[in-house]
């Protein structure tokens, strides 16, 4: 059990998933600056860094090194960080005490951003690879529900009042639609992050003419190999002593965009969810409210959107940052970048979870549905029975007046005395219009009215989600239980 005396991050206790906790945590970012530690001395060795032609770091070092980047000693870190208030140097320190061989060399040319920005930037790319696979499993179980309610008629909205019928699948399709979008954001995004290398204090690599008696053609090898090292393709060709902070608020604005995009959904299964027409998953023992025992809030939902309006409200501080920054570099980005930024990806890393476990139960209640449809559609077949009664000679203005006196009389009888929409049985108790019952009820076909909403959704399937279900085949299972 945690320690309940102290505060505990919602994002750990009840919200983002253990695989995103790892990617922040204190073991993978103080092993990764090891092995970044390593890079920059192999690469360093590989160069023939000497002093008056021999070696400074020796392949005995780099296996030293090697040999500890997991087992961080971390309360010898944390008792040198109280005396130095300096993380970088207490770990430097830390990693010496196991390391002594290569004690001396740890770290050599670098300034505390060469292990900072450029875990910054692995723990991104990591982070933003995971969130792909989710958002990979979310648009196939969505494209499957959409499958498989492509031909459902339902009632439109527009301005949240009843408009001409759509299907439940093509509904479905328009929340495919957003995040797809952010799914192609979010892979331009990953695959464009680059390292920040090794530059030193002020970005001009002055520290490594030094150390290699200004042979610019090995300087120039440093950030590719470093880079190759760690897994990236490039470095950034130009910075300060920071990584543009730039490259934060391009990451931020795709979980944002993630974020509205789930919202967006969540917000339309609430009011699905009060028509009683679409419900999120309700579990056996699952209590609605503490006063109120029938009530099955829309819990799931709820939660989508709350996380999302902090995620949105967040993507603001990349923003303020960056243009905060003077010059090479300034240090108010660094308290407020270890806050932001993780906590950023864990609250999308929870939302897309949540979307998931949503979509994956949703419940569609087909009568309701089809009432909800019907008590509308004789309104909306007005125009149909208007055009079918002049086929069968009637006169267009005449009957176009008695069908909206009738229309007007059901609206009233429905908003003012709480009656069921008798439209359609005053239609075909009317002489006038010339047509039969039989006739009339033809028109409210719901089929008639959702253009081509069926095919529409099977085009989009077929074109773009199909080829996102084969990728999801090919993945591990994302699933996580949520908690709360």
């Amino acid at each position: 059990m945690s320690d309940t005396t102290v505060y505990e991050s919602p994002f750990s206790a009840r919200y983002a998933s253990r695989q995103m906790q790892y990617i922040f945590s204190a073991q993978k970012k103080f092993s990764t600056w090891r092995k970044l530690w390593v890079a920059l001395a192999e690469t360093e060795m590989e160069l023939g860094l000497s002093n008056n032609g021999e070696a400074l770091i020796t392949p005995e070092m780099i296996q030293e090194m090697k040999s500890h980047i997991e087992d961080i000693n971390f309360e010898d870190a944390e008792e040198r960080e109280r005396q130095t208030r300096h993380d970088v140097m207490s770990h430097v320190y830390a990693y010496g005490l196991q390391c002594p061989k290569a004690k001396g060399i740890i770290h050599l040319g670098a300034t505390s951003c060469y292990v900072g920005d450029n875990t910054d930037l692995i723990l991104m790319k990591e982070a933003l690879s995971l969130l792909e696979r989710k958002m990979i499993a979310l648009i196939a179980l969505l494209g499957d529900f959409a499958g498989q309610y492509k031909d459902l008629s339902t009632l439109a909205f527009t301005h949240f009042q009843p408009a001409q019928p759509t299907t439940v699948g093509k509904r479905a399709v328009l929340w495919i639609n957003d995040f797809l979008m952010d799914y192609e954001d979010l892979k331009y995004v990953k695959d464009g992050l680059k390292l920040l290398g090794c530059k030193g204090a002020t970005g001009t690599q002055a520290s490594f003419k030094e150390l290699f008696d200004s042979d610019e053609e090995k300087i120039m090898k440093i950030d590719p190999l470093i880079a190759e090292k760690m897994g990236f393709a490039d470095c950034y060709p130009v910075s300060g002593q920071t990584y543009s902070r730039k490259v934060d608020v391009r990451v931020l604005n795709v979980l944002s965009s993630i974020a509205v995009s789930a919202s967006k959904m969540s917000n339309d299964l609430r009011l699905l969810q009060h028509l009683k027409e679409v419900e999120e998953p309700f579990e056996k023992d699952q209590i609605g409210s503490s006063a109120m025992p029938y009530k099955r809030n829309p819990m799931r939902c709820e939660r989508i959107a709350s996380l999302s309006r902090y995620v949105i409200a967040d993507s603001l501080n990349p923003l303020i940052t960056s243009l905060n920054q003077w010059f090479e570099r300034t240090l108010d980005d660094s308290a407020n970048r270890r806050i932001a930024i993780p906590e950023a990806f864990l609250a999308v890393d929870a939302i897309i979870d949540l979307c998931i476990d949503v979509c994956d139960g949703l419940v569609v209640y087909k009568k309701v549905i089809e009432k909800h449809l019907n008590e509308e559609l004789p309104f909306m077949a007005s125009e149909n029975i208007l055009m079918d009664a002049v086929k069968k000679g009637g006169n267009r203005q005449e009957l176009h007046e008695i069908i909206r006196k009738l229309s007007m009389e059901a609206a009233k009888k429905v908003k003012q005395e709480g009656q069921e929409n008798q439209l359609l049985t005053m239609l075909c108790e009317c002489n006038e219009l010339g047509l039969n019952e039989e006739e009339i009820r033809e028109s409210l076909s719901p089929e008639k009215y959702t253009g081509l909403s069926s095919k529409q959704v099977e085009d989009f399937l077929e074109e773009y989600v199909d080829p996102i279900k084969k990728l999801d085949r090919q993945l591990p299972s994302t699933k996580e239980e949520i908690k709360v």
